[in-house]
């Protein structure tokens, strides 16, 4: 009788094993090859996970695809660890996070390093990093927009939103702005009948569902406290990126604003060192967050790298866990949807907000700026270049505008 328990048990064993390597290989494959930003990833995603490999259907897909979008932190990363999640538990969503983000991270953290080494913040090939991000943040503003304004009250509040976070730059500016926008979509929009959704089967108890929002909230509460009692330098970091990975509605392009905010004022690097950064970001597939990794290398070099790394993700993991064994029947909720009108609204507004300032403001200061932003904008909108080509084409106009 021991042999027929125990046999069964090195089977189930091995079968995880085996599945947490298959999340591992096709993860990672993810994060070598996926470029142009978190719409994209999601493509790439929809490719491999449920059209090649069928891990999941379209439809639980589609759910998982929503709840991300709602949720605070980089969408795509989160539709990655919740698949990992769904195929192979909390270890396989863990597995999954690292194989897509550790790709770009080295390459960023390489990055830093150089830029630290060899002075080169004032490079002309560093300004056309910077203008291929005011392109693609500009095309990010199009695509969203016309899917999430798509009548004048919600174009009117993704401007008014705008405007606000011009004006009003506090750290908690941004949360407020998306708090204030579900108040108002919820106002509007609170007849909006909500569609019938069938149950994401998850593997996950609301237990242990319930324990990571706990830690996300405690976490959130406690960090600044911690910071301001003991002055090390590495908390204060921690605490930096797991607020901003806390407060981010709409994906990586709108982390920027916040990043700058906390790291800029208090004169842990230069501006320009923020948008090289920024830019270089633009050069590598994966996950948009991974900027945090070439912050904090910058900052405290390898070591800054992992804390700001860990930290920036470290509220998206939480949230999807903690979430994702409740979202069916919330998704249900029509004023749970109509709350979801209003902040993605918000979020363009924002996204609109970050494009003026830090980025057009710095990166774009001549006529010759400006005709490169036009280039690659046609480039990337019209004539569908692939990101890698933007990237190559901004460095290229960026070096040819410093010698002229």
């Amino acid at each position: 009788m021991g042999g027929n328990k125990t046999t069964p048990t090195l089977d189930g064993l091995q079968e995880k094993t085996a599945s947490l390597w298959e999340v591992l290989l096709v993860s990672t494959k993810l994060g070598l090859t996926s470029f142009g930003g978190p719409t994209a990833h999601l493509g790439y995603f929809y490719n491999e996970y449920v059209r090649k490999r069928q891990w999941m259907d379209e439809r639980s897909y589609a759910d998982l695809v929503a709840l991300c979008q709602f949720l605070p932190g980089p969408a795509s990363s989160q539709v990655g660890i919740g698949i990992g999640v769904i195929r192979a538990g909390i270890i396989g969503g863990l597995i999954a996070w690292i194989g897509f983000t550790l790709p770009s991270v080295i390459a960023l953290v390489l990055f830093a390093f150089l830029l630290k080494e060899y002075d080169i913040s004032n490079a002309g090939w560093l300004n056309g990093l910077k203008i291929v991000a005011v392109t693609i943040v500009a095309h990010a503003i199009l695509g969203m927009g016309q899917k999430l304004t798509p009548d004048k009250m919600r174009v009117t509040l993704a401007v008014l939103t705008a405007t606000v976070a011009l004006l009003w730059t506090a750290v908690y500016s941004q949360f407020v702005l998306i708090l204030s926008a579900g108040l108002i979509g919820l106002w509007l929009y609170r007849k909006t009948s909500a569609p019938q959704v069938p149950d994401l089967v998850v593997p996950i108890s609301r237990t242990v569902a319930v324990l990571c929002l706990t830690t996300f909230i405690g976490l959130f509460i406690a960090l600044p406290i911690l910071r301001q009692f003991t002055g090390i330098q590495w908390l204060s970091l921690f605490d930096y990126m797991y607020r901003s990975g806390s407060l981010v509605f709409g994906g990586g392009h709108v982390v920027l604003p916040l990043l700058e905010q906390e790291l800029v004022p208090r004169g842990l690097l230069t501006k320009d060192d923020f948008l090289a950064g920024y830019g270089a970001t633009q050069a590598v597939p994966g996950p948009l967050f991974t900027f945090a990794a070439y912050l904090g290398a910058i900052t405290m070099g390898v070591s800054g790298a992992i804390v700001a790394t860990i930290a920036i993700f470290l509220p998206a993991f939480l949230l999807i866990i903690g979430t994702l064994p409740f979202w069916s029947s919330l998704r249900k909720n029509q004023y749970m949807q109509a709350a979801l009108i209003g902040i993605n609204a918000a979020v363009v507004g924002i996204l609109l907000a970050a494009l003026y300032q830090p980025l057009w403001s710095t990166a774009v200061t001549t006529p010759a700026d400006f005709s490169l932003v036009c280039i690659l904008f046609i480039m990337l909108v019209f004539w569908k270049c692939p990101p890698w080509l933007i990237v190559i084409t901004g460095i290229i106009g960026g070096t040819l505008i410093e010698l002229l």
